[in-house]
């Protein structure tokens, strides 16, 4: 188990395994998915399109629920939770960061921040300020995203992530869209979290997912060593 006195959270899967239909053919994404990541780990989760690397995210990350198998946090078994409890789980324990920063046009990165909170009928003024220092923009938190630039966007959307103080922060290709240099700076960031909280990120790229603890790489739906 993990101290959870930094806010880190054990996940271990249980022969994890999720099938979606499709007409009426079954096709089963991920099989038997046995693996334990630490509280405070930085895991990358690699493969090739189609190996199950986003659904095993969102199996973690409480957006879905698997087919067959356990997924316990800390000891929690989550597949048992009614969707309520779900919904309420994901809010207080997963942050999410996606290739796509899904930012509100008309509303200022304050603003953006702090939407997490007020859909949680949160407080909100001193969380999203340590948020938004949190990833080096306290000067920006006035500005709509069309005046930031993609990396800074990109830190506003972590921030959103952080506002919530999640024990998971789940990050799909978070560099995806941004140049080299700028998505060096956003892994640094994702690094410098790691250890609060546990990061899972899922990448395409091989030389960000080496600079992770630990690569779990997955083909045809297993994780192979």
């Amino acid at each position: 188990m993990s101290d959870n006195g930094n806010n880190t959270v054990d996940i271990e899967l249980k022969n994890v395994s999720k099938s979606y239909w499709i007409g009426s053919s079954e096709v089963e994404v991920l099989h038997g998915i046995n693996h334990l990541i630490m509280g405070g780990e930085f895991v990358s989760i690699m493969g090739p399109s189609g190996s199950g690397k986003t659904t095993l995210m969102n199996l973690i990350g409480m957006l879905d629920h698997p087919s067959s198998g356990s997924i316990l946090l800390d000891g929690v078994d989550i597949t048992k939770k009614s969707q309520k409890e779900l919904v309420n789980s994901r809010r207080r324990t997963a942050g999410f960061v996606f290739q796509q920063f899904h930012l509100i046009p008309s509303l200022t990165a304050y603003e953006n921040v702090a939407l997490p909170l007020v859909f949680a009928g949160d407080g909100e003024q001193d969380s999203v300020t340590k948020a938004m220092e949190r990833v080096g923009l306290s000067h920006r938190i006035g500005h709509k995203p069309n005046e930031l630039s993609g990396g800074e966007q990109q830190r506003v959307a972590i921030a959103r992530a952080l506002v919530m103080k999640p024990k998971i922060l789940l990050a799909d290709e978070p560099t995806g869209a941004l140049d080299g240099k700028t998505g060096e700076m956003i892994l640094s960031l994702l690094k410098s979290l790691a250890g609060e909280m546990t990061v899972v990120m899922v990448t395409h790229n091989s030389e960000l997912g080496a600079q992770s603890d630990r690569v779990i790489n997955l083909l045809d739906g297993k994780i192979i060593e």
